[in-house]
């Protein structure tokens, strides 16, 4: 299908691009990487009436550390944040983020600015910010301002960006040395949306938990906030007990519905395991135990133990049905 017709027009200066859409309004659409606002056109699930093509505007490609912050600029392809050093170690969490966006091809084009103004629950950038305490830069003809990301998700693909406002920068602030974190994804193939997926940093003083931020992407109509879990691990010392209560109240923070991937028990099930795996490992990289441990992604057709049997590990659904039809064939092979 092709898209409806619409104006294109090619900057090459932000004073130019904000001057077009304080002109267009809502008429206009801004294009960077396009991955997402081009499928959505030929689908006919947008119809804008002109494109603004930023990617010949200069100096906003750059990844920088600036005044107690990790600067990414809003033509920063996922690429680029993959292969970036920046993203390493403290922004821990931000580089297991980058390669696990889509496929090559679309982590070649998609900006990681585009990816957060898009909004989809099922994004993976979105729920790493959110964790490392992320706000974007937004201006328009008429100014600047700074939206964190928590006031910046409103709903599925919803945003509080204005019309005529472009994201220019994300802002990650410095966690400081005692940090670590990761991002989990469980999907169905490689470059499959997020079944279910969990973003967690903690940062440690004086060996306690001085601030802690999980998020949670596909169980939502945006990406989720574990505030409870959050909350709780303040103060903590990271242990086995905190980590496991962390991950229960991450679990009911999630929404998630059942659909083809799984059903919503089996997801807020993942969450929970996810969130445990990730503290671990946070909290070996955040202490310094050497090299922390790599993280299992896997998840395959298993939840995690209910609430009442031995917590830490993760058995096969169905275990019982198994044992069943082995208790059949040995009574078949008695008789």
């Amino acid at each position: 299908m092709y898209p409806a017709k619409f104006d294109y027009h090619r900057v090459t200066s932000l004073d130019e691009a904000l001057s077009l859409l304080e002109r267009l309004g809502d008429d206009a659409k801004v294009l960077a990487g396009g991955q997402s606002l081009i499928p959505m056109m030929k689908l006919r699930f947008a119809e804008p009436a002109a494109l603004v093509d930023i990617n010949r505007i200069g100096g906003l490609d750059r990844i920088a550390e600036q005044d107690g912050s990790l600067r990414i600029g809003a033509l920063v392809r996922h690429k680029s944040a993959e292969y970036s050093p920046a993203l390493r170690g403290r922004f821990g969490v931000l580089g297991d983020t980058a390669p696990q966006i889509s496929d090559p091809i679309v982590r070649n084009l998609g900006t990681v600015a585009g990816s957060l103004a898009h909004a989809d629950p099922q994004g993976d950038w979105a729920s790493a910010m959110l964790a490392a305490g992320a706000e974007v830069v937004a201006r328009s003809a008429g100014g600047e301002r700074t939206i964190a990301l928590d006031d910046l998700l409103q709903g599925p693909f919803e945003t509080t960006l204005e019309p005529n406002e472009i994201v220019t920068e994300v802002r990650v602030p410095d966690p400081g040395p005692r940090t670590g974190g990761t991002y989990l994804k469980l999907e169905r193939r490689v470059g499959d949306f997020a079944t279910v997926g969990v973003a967690v940093q903690v940062s440690l003083e004086d060996g306690k938990v001085a601030r802690a931020g999980i998020a949670l992407t596909g169980v939502g109509p945006i990406n989720v906030r574990a505030r409870a879990a959050e909350d709780a691990l303040r103060g903590s010392d990271l242990g086995a007990d905190a980590i496991t209560e962390a991950a229960r109240l991450a679990a009911d923070a999630a929404e998630p519905r059942g659909d083809l991937r799984g059903s919503a028990e089996y997801k807020r099930n993942v969450v929970r395991v996810f969130t445990e795996r990730g503290l671990r490992h946070a909290a070996a990289a955040a202490r310094g135990d050497g090299e922390a441990p790599p993280v299992s992604h896997s998840f395959p057709r298993a939840v995690a133990r209910p609430p009442g049997q031995a917590t830490g590990e993760d058995y096969f659904a169905g275990e019982d049905t198994i044992e069943g039809v082995m208790d059949e064939i040995r009574d078949k092979e008695g008789e």
